[in-house]
């Protein structure tokens, strides 16, 4: 689109931001300092202030592509994965413990943790990271050490609340696959397929059998805990 201000755009995208400002009567934002900007690159990137070191090394840069020499440089600190691997714990319910009643410990929690992190790390490629968490142990290897890496990758499935107080041990397992179920639709999918457990929802494009369908592949795995 035609823009007023015609030297602010850097590239083709910059037009639709600057048209939709200028017919709302706003504008762009200044461009941030050098300073400001390391800062933002550094905590978004990494979820760390930068030092004082890093600031002072990126200001007396004046090489044309000074900027991107820090963002992969930030992009390879083992620190973006532990902040970038927060938002998919949280998705896959991490916690140490079993919370609810009992509120029994995971010990070896943190094994998972660190996979995820890992993974991040080691830019490992988004469909591979899921398989991994759904049927690693099924998965083929090559050594000890990578069966281990699978196992432990599998922790996405065990992990999260549960109700060790259920003396019911057909109930327990149900409601350890709806969280499973849950989970899995939700972080692939965006919303949850758990509420078709116990009814037909009208407007929804998922029914009772596909829950169902789910519920079998799932209840077919034991997990365990501990």
């Amino acid at each position: 689109p035609n823009v007023n201000d015609s030297a602010w755009p850097r590239e083709d995208l910059d037009c639709f931001i600057l048209s939709q400002l200028e017919e709302n009567g706003l504008r762009h934002a200044t461009p941030a300092d050098r300073r400001t900007l390391i800062r933002r690159a550094t905590y978004d990137l990494t979820g760390l202030p930068p030092t004082v070191a890093e600031i002072e090394a990126f200001l007396a840069d004046k090489s044309p592509n000074a900027f991107s020499k820090t963002v992969e440089r930030l992009l390879a600190s083992p620190h973006y994965g532990e902040k970038w691997g927060r938002h998919w714990l949280d998705v896959a319910r991490f916690a140490e413990s079993s919370g609810k009643d009992a509120n029994i410990s995971f010990p070896y929690a943190w094994r998972y943790r660190d996979y995820v992190i890992d993974c991040l790390n080691a830019d490992v490629p988004y469909d591979r990271f899921l398989v991994e968490q759904l049927a690693g142990d099924l998965l083929p290897y090559e050594s000890p050490e990578e069966r281990a890496r699978l196992l432990i990758a599998t922790g996405f499935m065990a992990i999260g609340t549960k109700n060790l107080g259920e003396m019911n041990p057909i109930q327990f397992l149900a409601d350890i696959v709806d969280g499973q179920i849950d989970t899995v639709t939700r972080s692939v999918r965006g919303r949850s397929v758990a509420c078709a457990r116990c009814h037909v929802l009208a407007f929804d494009a998922f029914a009772m059998r596909d829950y169902y369908a789910l519920a079998g592949v799932f209840a077919s795995t034991k997990t365990y805990f501990g």
